[in-house]
């Protein structure tokens, strides 16, 4: 095992097993762990921690159908993927959404694309353009 830690981030979820899915597959991560309170995915350089928020605290959360974005948080994720085209196949597949093509943006060797994922977590994915 190696002494240097991975970089990483935690979401914390009302369904982690649904919100797990659309890491899985729009980001390409793979699940290491699953607990009842928790499931690990990870790339070679990212961990993602999706934490079950607690039972007490999710009760009071009302998640919209089809989920609302979370815009009033100064994080957002974003992961490099191969295509953005799959990932938006994949985000809608799995309970989240992607902008549609005419608003991706490119910046640096990047094209750009923000959504979110079944709760309305913002999430942005960025595909390599040479």
């Amino acid at each position: 095992m190696s002494s240097i830690a991975k970089a990483g981030a935690v979401v914390y979820a009302k369904d982690i097993a649904r919100v797990s899915a659309f890491y899985k597959s729009t980001a390409g991560l793979d699940a290491v762990r699953s607990e009842a309170d928790h499931v690990v995915l990870e790339s070679p350089a990212f961990e993602l921690f999706v934490v079950a928020i607690p039972e007490h605290i999710a009760a009071s959360i009302e998640l919209a159908d089809p989920p609302l974005r979370r815009t009033e948080t100064p994080i957002k994720l974003i992961f490099t993927v191969a295509s953005i085209g799959a990932a938006r196949t994949a985000a809608r597949t799995h309970g989240g959404e992607l902008n549609p093509p005419e608003r991706e943006w490119q910046f640096q060797e990047f094209r750009i694309c923000d959504g979110h994922d079944p709760e309305g977590n913002v999430v942005q994915f960025r595909e390599f353009v040479c």
